[in-house]
């Protein structure tokens, strides 16, 4: 069976060492001795699969809001330089949000 990850990662230690169980004694030696973590690496290693979970922006318009960000940031370095406060605040809250809005995306 094919397991990803996030399925390995969410099984509990007995789980893990039926999954180890079941394949080449030699690839997963002394497995009844691990904990998690390191029976968690070792089923990785022998499975062929990525331990490290990949993060996709779920947005249709991430490079339009990176490229209002950078807007946003020249913007912001004006007004420091013009000593705008009242733009400089707009223009940090509106980079926040943005930002915020990124990140909220990500899964």
């Amino acid at each position: 069976m094919e397991y990803t990850f996030k399925e390995l990662k969410h099984k509990t230690v007995a789980e893990l060492r039926e999954i180890a169980a079941g394949l080449d004694k030699e690839a997963v030696k002394g497995y009844t001795q691990l904990n998690k973590e390191h029976l968690l690496e070792l089923l990785c290693k022998v499975l062929n699969i990525d331990m490290h979970e990949h993060h996709v922006a779920k947005i249709a318009n991430k490079s339009e809001i990176k490229r209002r960000i950078r807007a946003l940031k020249i913007e912001r370095d004006k007004a420091i330089e013009a000593k705008d406060y009242k733009a400089l605040k707009s223009a940090r809250r509106q980079i926040k949000k943005l930002k915020n809005k990124l990140r909220r995306a990500m899964v």
